[in-house]
């Protein structure tokens, strides 16, 4: 053993004085204002990826860890894209079938390229070559100086004599080391997205993926939280959080192993998806975001919605309207009478925006149910004889905008298109058709299909100019795989050209449209991807409209997507999906910290409802821009305990907002207890409840929706310093279970 030990330091030795000598240009990194992730050049030619974490001010002082990794000695060392088959025993980044049939490629630097794409934006571009065969893999990252956040992606090509199969390509391959690894993850299923859950990580590989191919997040979420050496808070602890930008298939793998080392890939999924890549085109991978935090896990979600408003979703900056959606309140049924009520009743109410949902489309084969009509995107004209443009006009007149539902890439057997292309549909040859709701999909990896799903939206769009609102739903995900267009060795590539497909649809539909409001849906939020929002304002985050519910799901949604992007509705009770009876002021004041928006027929609401929304939209109004721009500080998790908390800060701390929630009956007499973040110490506020409980108590009579209780917040109309909030904090007069208050703070100057 100590003849083993004194090798190992030998070559420690010698390895450290090697570096010493080495040109500095070996050594680089990527960095933001804060974040930093260092690489070394060794003498086989190979980038070691060296610490990903903490800024640090002294690129030289990791000089002497250049050479580590030579001979496989594995300390603070991993290659920056791991390939198959030349010594890595663990998770490849890489594995390609080269022209000649070999499987094995061997990666060295040939160059590092940085560029400043703007004042906040730097480019790395790590250029790596086999060091036999014609074949290229550049690593690219943005660093984001302002939010400390990287986005990174590889783009592969080659010169082979013949073609390449490119089997895996991960976008991020990243390595950490700490003494112990927690994981955050989010799952579910549809009307429950984005279920949190922790665990401590051993050894081994831990995979989260989907391979539904055509949406990310009905059930898993391609997002995660890896907590450091122990589980982080929302204010203590190191903490890595990622999310992959892809709307298909994808795998996440964690792999930890005997030395503590930790490694993180995110990409696409490999599962069946082998690409053939000719000599000169390129492949380039999806984007993986993610920051570092040694502040919790809060400041990583605040960095990554500073991110997001500017980068990662369609103008992430703009303020929401309240949007009233048909669905819940007239469902199929429903005529030009209806519709026209509905947006006269929504206007009084000072609803912005009406939406009307499925069923407004379909002759021969009516869309009067979900079995039918799917693909016959023809105004129906039984239902609608004058067709849209009253509702637009209707609409105009009222002050309001108007927006429409469609769902482009799916088809009912039993509609017109299927009669006419049932090519276009995505189906398994010799197979029988498997249902989901009655619908199958259509093949985007053909450029016919995503022209059709262009001119749907377009000629909509057009026939109707009043439209400034497209819901873009997606009801199932692949049962029946196989494309008649693309070619039999190709069929592998199915998962993936569809994704691109549709990305090609979104871009095409961005470009002539740039101010039309797209809400990604997909049977809720099962598209609630990055990839998806770079091209939609927000989504539909879940068809669980249960106020109760929605806590914990606008909760989940919160960690990675700013207010703004997460629609949520107020519906009736008792709720078309749980059946619970919840009081309309709870549900009012969870809907209101997201987007707000209706999801009912108010000609069904009581005496006491109506009123209710009379009130609480315009005061929604008030606070709309703290909650919808402002920084989001968790403060009590639903996870945690029968109360949750929740506030939005606005940038410059003069104004926030605090949400409360009792989701159970709390102890006799035991009183939540909740101390503020994200205020100036040194401001006065006054604090002012949105929608006091006793407001008016004349107006609110025990219904069905519940009893309105007379409790309010002891700390209504109070003037309190940001230092008190924060370090001693205020008592929630919370008593009852769905007993809840919205606080505004505004500086008193």
């Amino acid at each position: 053993m100590n003849r083993v030990i004194s090798f190992l330091l030998s070559l420690l030795m010698g390895a450290s004085a090697m570096a010493a000598s080495t040109n500095e240009k070996d050594i680089f990194a990527v960095e933001t204002r804060d974040v930093g992730y260092y690489f070394t050049v060794n003498a086989r030619g190979q980038v070691l990826q060296q610490y990903m974490g903490k800024k640090i001010n002294s690129l030289n002082d990791f000089k002497y860890m250049k050479d580590y990794g030579y001979d496989r000695i594995r300390l603070q060392d991993r290659e920056l894209y791991t390939t198959f088959g030349t010594g890595n025993v663990d998770l490849p980044a890489l594995q390609v079938k080269h022209a000649d049939g070999n499987l094995t490629t061997q990666l060295v630097l040939s160059e590092v390229e940085k560029k400043q794409l703007s004042a906040d934006v730097i480019q790395t571009t790590i250029k790596l070559k086999d060091n036999f065969y014609p074949f290229y893999v550049d690593v690219v990252f943005l660093a984001h100086q302002a939010s400390n956040v990287i986005e990174t992606y590889t783009i592969i090509r080659h010169q082979e004599s013949g073609a390449v199969v490119v089997r895996k390509a991960v976008s991020s391959n990243i390595s950490v080391t700490a003494d112990r690894y927690y994981l955050t993850h989010f799952y579910g299923e549809w009307s429950q997205e984005m279920t949190e859950v922790e665990e401590e990580l051993n050894l081994g590989v831990k995979t989260i993926e989907s391979q539904k191919g055509v949406r990310t997040s009905t059930s898993e979420h391609p997002t995660f939280f890896l907590s450091l050496n122990a589980p982080a808070t929302e204010t203590e602890g190191e903490v890595i959080l990622g999310s992959l930008a892809w709307s298909g298939n994808y795998k996440l793998q964690f792999q930890y192993d005997a030395v503590n080392k930790m490694y993180v890939q995110s990409g696409m999924n490999d599962f069946m998806s082998d690409y053939v890549l000719k000599a000169g085109e390129s492949f380039e991978t999806p984007k993986f975001i993610y920051t570092y935090s040694d502040q919790g896990k809060g400041q990583a979600s605040r960095n990554f919605h500073k991110w997001a408003r500017d980068y990662g979703y369609y103008g992430g900056r703009e303020i929401r309207p309240v949007v009233l959606n048909s669905w819940e309140g007239a469902y199929f049924n429903f005529d030009e009478k209806t519709i026209l009520n509905m947006i006269d009743d929504a206007a009084t109410m000072g609803v912005e925006m009406f939406v009307l949902d499925d069923g407004w489309f379909g002759n021969k084969y009516p869309r009067d149910n979900d079995k039918q009509g799917l693909g016959d995107w023809a105004i129906n004209k039984k239902k609608l004889p004058n067709g849209l443009k009253p509702f637009a006009d209707r609409c105009k007149e009222k002050g309001m905008q108007f927006g429409i539902w469609v769902e482009p890439e799916m088809i009912n057997l039993k509609s017109e298109l299927a009669e006419k292309h049932p090519e276009w549909i995505m189906r398994s040859p010799n197979r029988e058709d498997l249902f989901l709701r009655n619908q199958l999909d259509l093949d985007l990896s053909n450029p016919q299909v995503q022209d059709f799903c262009f001119d749907v939206v377009d000629k909509t769009l057009t026939e109707t100019p009043g439209i400034t609102y497209v819901k873009w739903d997606e009801n199932r995900h692949v049962e029946n795989f196989g494309s008649t267009y693309l070619p039999a060795q190709q069929q592998s590539e199915l998962w993936i050209k569809y994704v691109q497909g549709l990305n090609k649809v979104y871009e095409r539909l961005r470009a002539k449209y740039p101010n039309v409001i797209f809400q990604a849906c997909a049977s809720g939020g099962g598209r609630s991807d990055y990839g998806t929002m770079k091209y939609h304002n927000e989504f539909w985050a879940s068809d669980n409209t249960d106020a109760e519910s929605r806590v914990k799901i606008n909760w989940g949604f919160s960690n990675i997507y700013p207010a703004n992007a997460i629609a949520s509705h107020v519906s009736h009770v008792p709720n078309h999906q749980t059946k619970r009876v919840i009081p309309i002021k709870f549900r009012f004041d969870v809907a209101m910290a997201q987007r707000l928006g209706l999801e009912l027929q108010p000609r069904k609401l009581d005496s006491t409802e109506t009123a209710w929304m009379h009130l609480a939209v315009p005061e929604f109004k008030k606070i709309r821009e703290t909650v919808q721009l402002g920084e989001l500080y968790r403060l009590l998790s639903p996870y945690k305990g029968i109360t949750t908390a929740k506030m939005y800060v606005s940038e410059n701390k003069e104004k926030a907002v605090l949400f409360t929630y009792l989701l159970d009956h709390p102890s006799r007499g035991k009183l939540s207890f909740v101390k503020l973040q994200g205020l100036d110490p040194n401001k006065q506020y006054r604090l002012s409840e949105v929608l006091p409980k006793d407001q008016d108590q004349t107006k609110w009579k025990k219904s069905a929706s519940g009893k309105v209780s007379k409790v309010v917040c002891k700390a209504n109309g109070e003037i309190l310093s940001g230092a008190y909030l924060m370090n001693v904090g205020l008592t929630l007069e919370l008593k009852y279970k769905y007993d809840s208050f919205v606080l505004a703070l505004e500086e008193v100057k």
